[in-house]
């Protein structure tokens, strides 16, 4: 870590408005990811019975799942929206619409009456709030990468934005971490009663505190110098459409790219706490634990890959995470079907803390230096939120699908999962050798 003290040392504003940065990006990352992954968590334990009572228990969980990935749906929109305004207004106004309007609706769902009240419009109202839900996110992860990024000292982007990733593993913890209090403090009927809504409602508290902190952050320095006092006529009107018109490419590539992390955290976090509880009878306080533990770890092991990206190479990284997580992902489902704690809890870590987070930890400036300053809201938060709808919202879905396909079996999304890790791979590593090329021409 002597790098990094060495450049803050000589650095000393560069040094202390990145961390202001990576602070602010971190903070709102937190609130960002406790709101939309706190969802998925009581969809797999208690939306189908709440919200769609008429059917089978594998067909509600499928309703469930379903309005957990439309909100990824909409995340696209939200990158759409968020980017044109921060590509031409800035990158902090935007991160404060994205996480107020994120608190909103976490913690109106907190307040929805189910399905037994007020009928089919329980479920219509649930939808909407998620729809609007990922609108905001798919706003956040653009502008907090690309604060942290472009306030970095050159040769650490990656550590310091690391940070947004990290946010992702805290929410995670935090949000686990509460429904597993309540689920096992709780009676199975007070928390399918109101104990589920507690954690909806503690949303407010911390986007108070995340608004507070993302106050004092200064707007990206690299952004006021090439887009907030460039001339008016050299500034872009529509900037995603310029970056769909000059980048097209980059956006396929971050598509391709984020595969293996998104199929690897929804399916140990989301779809195996609802498979391995219906299917296989495990214990869901044990599942719910292994959330925990990876959401732990994830605090730790992201930044550390993160500082290796920067010293030894962003791709390299990329590699490594996407070959381990091609290794391990029918390991993991035999460790779910044998029932073994040990084994579970070693390719969860395995596919999580090291495929996921060896991944997560470089795409910040991986994606954000694919673009020039002017687009870089628009097209990496866009490609960012493509890859989320089509990858990540409807994994779980995918998956629970699957097993109904396979006869209650999980060899199918065994390879569902092999076969995204395999795309991600093939892609990072044209990616190195395109970037040999080029360094060699």
């Amino acid at each position: 870590m002597a790098d990094i003290e060495d450049q803050v040392r000589a650095e000393p504003y560069v040094g202390r408005r990145a961390r202001r940065a990576a602070a602010g990006s971190f903070i709102g990352a937190v609130v960002e990811w406790y709101d939309f992954l706190l969802y998925g968590i009581v969809a797999a334990l208690v939306f189908g019975e709440l919200f769609f009572p008429g059917y089978s228990d594998r067909a509600g969980t499928l309703a469930a799942f379903a309005t957990f990935g439309v909100g990824f749906i909409f995340r696209p929109l939200g990158g759409i929206i968020f980017g044109h305004f921060g590509d031409r207004l800035g990158r902090k106004s935007m991160l404060i619409w994205t996480m107020t309007i994120m608190g909103v609706a976490t913690a109106l769902i907190g307040c929805l009456p189910t399905y037994q009240a007020i009928g089919w419009l329980a479920p219509a109202l649930l939808v909407l709030l998620r729809c609007i839900q990922g609108v905001a996110v798919g706003g956040e992860w653009g502008g907090a990468a690309l604060m942290a990024v472009e306030s970095a000292p050159p040769k650490l982007r990656a550590f310091y934005s690391s940070g947004v990733q990290v946010g992702y593993s805290v929410g995670l913890l935090l949000a686990t971490g509460l429904v597993a209090i309540l689920s096992g403090g709780l009676s199975s009927e007070g928390f399918l009663v109101w104990g589920w809504r507690i954690p909806f409602l503690a949303s407010a508290g911390l986007v108070l505190v995340g608004l507070w902190i993302r106050a004092g952050v200064a707007e990206s320095e690299e952004y006021v110098e090439r887009v907030k006092n460039a001339d008016e006529d050299k500034v872009a009107k529509l900037p995603i459409l310029e970056a769909f018109k000059r980048f097209p490419a980059q956006i396929a590539q971050i598509v391709g790219l984020r595969f293996i992390e998104l199929l690897t955290m929804y399916i140990v976090t989301t779809f195996a706490l609802s498979y391995a509880t219906d299917e296989l009878g495990l214990d869901r306080q044990l599942m719910l634990n292994i959330t925990l533990l990876v959401g732990g770890l994830g605090i730790v092991t992201i930044p550390a890959f993160a500082y290796l990206s920067d010293r030894y190479g962003r791709l390299r990284v990329y590699l490594t995470g996407g070959v381990v997580g091609l290794l391990s992902a029918i390991p993991f489902f035999l460790a779910l079907e044998s029932g073994s704690t040990i084994a579970i809890v070693i390719f969860a870590v395995l596919l999580v803390n090291i495929a996921h987070d060896a991944v997560v930890s470089v795409q910040q400036p991986l994606f954000a230096e694919m673009f020039s300053p002017e687009f870089r809201y628009s097209g990496a938060g866009v490609g960012y939120q493509l890859a989320s709808a089509l990858a990540g919202g409807f994994t779980p879905f995918i998956a629970t699908y699957l097993v109904g396909v396979g006869g209650g079996s999980w060899y199918l999304v065994g390879a569902y999962l092999a076969v995204g890790c395999l795309i991600s791979i093939s892609v990072a590593a044209y990616l190195a050798k395109k970037g040999r090329r080029t360094a060699g021409a």
